[in-house]
């Protein structure tokens, strides 16, 4: 969970390089509550809207690569000009991340709700190596990749109960 050492910046940060913009998570971010999760639903709510621009999911997948990369370098410089690597309002690490797992989510609400719950657990609890790139990797690398790790867990988490479900059912 990310713990605000600072208060959140104004509207007008988001504008001073395209950087904030996407690190905060076009606004998303500025939430003065549960940041993390306002991203997390943010990505939530524009994942249909990505899917229609990306309907194969191939290219949808290729999409979700480049904007984890360009989020290393976006989340690296907005920590950097917020003074905390992982300041709370950079949500752009658990946005792109809850959009992969969404692209590999049954497309019903309840798996969409338990994927939901799942990613922010993991991302709140931080399991390794979660834990490691959080506390260790102070960059915008480390940023997106503990959310990348929790993103993997939520898969494994529901691709288990999938498999649990369709046993007894």
């Amino acid at each position: 969970m990310k713990i605000k050492k600072s208060p959140s910046p104004p509207v007008s940060f988001l504008f001073r390089h395209p950087a904030h913009l996407i690190a905060c998570g076009f606004g998303s971010g500025l939430s003065p509550w549960a940041s993390g999760t306002a991203g997390t639903l943010f990505a939530w709510l524009t994942y249909p809207f990505l899917r229609s621009l990306f309907p194969d999911e191939f290219a949808l997948a290729i999409f979700l690569a480049l904007a984890f990369v360009l989020g290393v370098t976006a989340c690296h410089i907005t920590g950097r000009n917020l003074g905390v690597v992982d300041h709370g309002a950079i949500v752009w690490d658990e946005i792109v991340p809850f959009w992969i797992v969404l692209l590999m989510t049954p497309d019903t609400l309840l798996w969409q709700l338990a994927a939901f719950l799942w990613f922010r657990f993991y991302d709140i609890v931080k399991p390794p190596p979660a834990n490691y790139f959080d506390n260790e990797v102070k960059n915008g690398l480390g940023v997106m990749m503990d959310d990348l790790v929790a993103a993997g867990y939520t898969v494994l988490t529901l691709a288990l109960f999938k498999t649990l479900v369709e046993s007894f059912f």
